[in-house]
């Protein structure tokens, strides 16, 4: 039971900060068309903005929710990842430092999954 609220504090909270802190003004960007972004895999700007934001928001909103946990877990740490690692590469560590706290916790949560309070519990106990 420890393990499962432990599970919930961290998925709820990171979840919702990934998304409503950063993902939402990059989906509000993809469907107004602004779809300038950086390039750092070179797949294009609109591309690369359209990846992040779905994994930003809509990932990171499934994970907060428990649902897909572990699969909607991946494309937030790869994004994470790819941030911390590709994109500020050569900037100083006060600048991928919060890139890279997410790809730690959703990482995690990739490994672990939701837990006993993950909306995918619940419908599994219906089943």
């Amino acid at each position: 039971m420890q393990h499962d609220l432990g599970l919930l504090f961290l998925r709820v909270p990171a979840g919702l900060m990934l998304a409503f802190g950063h993902g939402l003004g990059k989906m509000q960007s993809v469907f107004a068309g602004k779809l300038e972004f950086a390039d750092p895999l070179g797949l294009g700007a609109g591309p690369s903005l359209v990846l992040v934001a779905f994994a930003e928001f809509v990932c990171a909103l499934a994970v907060s929710l428990g649902i897909k946990t572990r699969w909607a877990a991946v494309p937030v740490a790869v994004t994470m990842l790819v941030a911390g690692f590709v994109q500020h590469a050569a900037d100083p560590w006060r600048r991928k430092e919060l890139a890279m706290a997410f790809a730690v916790i959703f990482v995690t949560l990739a490994i672990t999954g939701g837990g006993r309070y993950a909306v995918d519990s619940l419908w599994g106990k219906k089943r």
